[in-house]
């Protein structure tokens, strides 16, 4: 159960933050152009982030998913670290977290 509660919660963050980036949404534009991310790295990271949510639905592809959306979790927590925002920064490490479980877990 408690997998799927995962599966579910990465699922969902990826493809609300990958559409938030590929939409171009001013908040993400602001942050990331901030942070010395151009519009095309942007949208980049965004269809990334698709691709690890469809992939990790998959159960063929879990792994992978799970991977690629630690990476691009990653890049964001990063950037979220580096704009001076603690407190949000290590919330962002959860889904992390997350992707480690699914990519550690037997098959």
């Amino acid at each position: 159960m408690l997998k799927i509660i995962i599966l579910v919660v990465l699922i969902g963050l990826g493809i609300i933050s990958g559409i938030a980036k590929v939409s171009l949404m001013p908040e993400e534009m602001e942050f990331f152009t901030r942070a010395g991310l151009n519009q095309t790295s942007i949208i980049l990271i965004g269809i990334t982030q698709l691709i690890g949510s469809i992939a990790i639905f998959l159960k063929k592809a879990r792994k992978i998913g799970a991977f690629i959306l630690a990476v691009t979790f990653g890049i964001s927590t990063l950037m979220i670290f580096l704009s001076g925002k603690i407190v949000f920064g290590f919330i962002s490490l959860l889904p992390i977290l997350m992707t480690y479980f699914i990519i550690k877990e037997k098959v």
